[in-house]
């Protein structure tokens, strides 16, 4: 059962027990991204950010919140342009991120579709988003859907985030804050709190291990100027 002749052995790892649970911890607060997905003046997916950065807070973490407006539409300027530079200085920052967008023609919206087209899959031979957390969230104008919290885990798995299992879904939002732009007691403001407060327990237990649990062994096979030759390469 261990014969594996296709196995390059300079690049095959046992599993080091040392690396996956390190003695030494982070002692510092959790740095999270918050993304949302609507420019309205009232946005609802802005305003569930804002709630949950407060539950973030209230958990240990630092935060930061990025705020779409101005970034252009991927493609349309380049890497340089301001807004793109922050977005992206914000996710290397970052160690676990929330996303969340209404859902509209019953997906996420193109504003938050853009932000994430704009977090490259890498940079030079590093991947800004690998190993990094990952809670996404969505809200309604009407019934509850899935839709948006689906393909929000589909990106995510793409940009080799660990998305937790958790996730929150706010039917009629519209009917969830206050005048003052609070959320309301409710089941699905306890579901925010169960999914920020999951976020932080995964981010906290994989931080330190994040490089070594996406180490993979077809990746050492290759080096950074091998892996950017054959990716930017043709068929």
């Amino acid at each position: 059962m261990t014969d594996t002749p296709n196995i390059t052995d300079d690049h095959f790892r046992e599993i080091d027990e040392t690396l996956l649970f390190p003695k030494q911890h982070s002692t510092h607060r959790p740095k999270v991204l918050l993304l949302y997905g609507s420019l309205r003046d009232r946005s609802f997916s802005r305003l569930m950010t804002q709630e949950a950065a407060r539950i973030l807070h209230r958990l240990g973490a630092e935060t930061q919140t990025f705020d779409p407006s101005g970034l252009p539409l991927p493609d349309d300027q380049d890497a340089s342009h301001p807004k793109v530079q922050e977005l992206r200085d914000l996710v290397s920052w970052s160690e676990g991120m929330v996303w969340c967008s209404p859902e509209r023609h019953g997906a996420m919206t193109a504003i938050m579709k853009a932000q994430i087209d704009w977090i490259p899959l890498s940079l030079g031979a590093v991947r800004p988003t690998q190993g990094k957390t990952l809670a996404v969230m969505q809200v309604n104008g009407g019934s509850q859907s899935f839709n948006v919290v689906n393909q929000l885990r589909i990106l995510g798995r793409w940009m080799r985030l660990i998305t937790i299992p958790n996730q929150s879904s706010t039917p009629k939002a519209f009917l969830e804050f206050d005048s003052q732009d609070r959320m309301k007691p409710s089941p699905n403001y306890d579901r925010m709190v169960d999914v920020m407060e999951e976020l932080v327990k995964f981010t906290l237990l994989t931080r330190d291990q994040s490089n070594y649990l996406v180490d993979r062994y077809s990746e050492r096979k290759e080096t950074g100027a091998d892996l950017i030759k054959r990716v930017n390469s043709g068929s």
